[in-house]
């Protein structure tokens, strides 16, 4: 059925006036009598009756009369979700963030949701490799991850982190690399941080030496826990400080900075159309007017 034909016979049913039918739908009497009557056509039945004492519904007019209100309301609330889905402001949106932006990313979310509370946001945690591998199939449509991001996606950068030493509060060692070079270190596994792994070695690398690691985890949490009870000492992100526990210290490790810092941005594909993720890349880059 005709969603015109709908609304005239609602209109019509509500006021029995085909001239202020008419004027609510900003149409002439002629074009609403024609709705009308295509509808009984279809129908096969008559809806209104119309003489001198005035409009009124038939027995099928009336048995419809209800339907047709509550119909009418799902659809103009259907268009309504409709147009708000299409500018971005309802929706889905299923985002990566990495140990970098352990941070920033819940911060950032809860910053858009205080905007667009009808958008559901799933945040998930994965390294920086998973987040380019989804974002490019699809699987996720933003990712707080490592810079720079592969053609074709595109940035906007957000902060700039960097190695650390994280140790108990009592160790008052140093951070240069001569500092802690032969200490055993608990370590997060490879394959749960691969560009911290890559990070960590290449530092040592370049030292002509190889990283001690006493025992591996599979989360930057028990990570930092297994330092605040005495176990070790650990290389982790600046960043990772945010969560740390309160008796270990974190300090910058200090040595090259091509090889002890990288930058944190938030990510996207724009060969995939997503309007509620355009939404959010606006709402980022309004206050970082840093895109790349």
């Amino acid at each position: 059925m005709n969603s015109k034909w709908l609304k005239a016979f609602d209109t019509l049913a509500d006021c029995l006036h085909f001239g202020q039918a008419a004027e609510r739908l900003c149409m002439t009497q002629p074009a609403l009598t024609k709705h009308v009557q295509q509808m009984e056509d279809w129908l096969g039945g008559t809806l209104f009756e119309r003489d001198r004492r005035g409009t009124r519904l038939t027995a099928l007019g009336r048995s419809l009369h209800g339907e047709a209100k509550a119909l009418q309301r799902h659809t103009e609330g259907f268009w309504q979700h409709a147009r708000r889905a299409a500018q971005g402001n309802v929706g889905r949106l299923d985002i990566g963030f990495g140990l970098s932006s352990i941070d920033i990313a819940p911060q950032w979310v809860a910053r858009f949701r205080l905007h667009y509370p009808e958008v559901d946001i799933q945040l998930d945690d994965m390294s920086s490799a998973e987040q380019t591998a989804r974002l490019l199939s699809g699987d996720i449509q933003l990712g707080f991850t490592r810079l720079p991001a592969p053609a074709p996606l595109r940035s906007i950068v957000l902060h700039t982190d960097q190695l650390a030493l994280a140790s108990p509060q009592a160790d008052r060692g140093g951070s240069r690399f001569a500092d802690f070079a032969d200490t055993a270190l608990i370590a997060l596994r490879p394959q749960r941080g691969p560009g911290l792994t890559q990070h960590i070695l290449q530092l040592y690398q370049r030292h002509g030496r190889t990283p001690a690691i006493s025992q591996y985890t599979s989360d930057i949490q028990t990570v930092l826990a297994l330092v605040a009870a005495g176990a070790g000492s650990a290389i982790v992100p600046m960043s990772a400080q945010a969560i740390a526990p309160r008796h270990i210290q974190l300090r910058p490790v200090n040595d090259n900075p091509e090889l002890t810092r990288w930058q944190i941005g938030l990510v996207w594909n724009p060969a995939l159309d997503n309007a509620v993720r355009d939404r959010f890349v606006e709402h980022v880059a309004r206050d970082t007017d840093k895109a790349s």
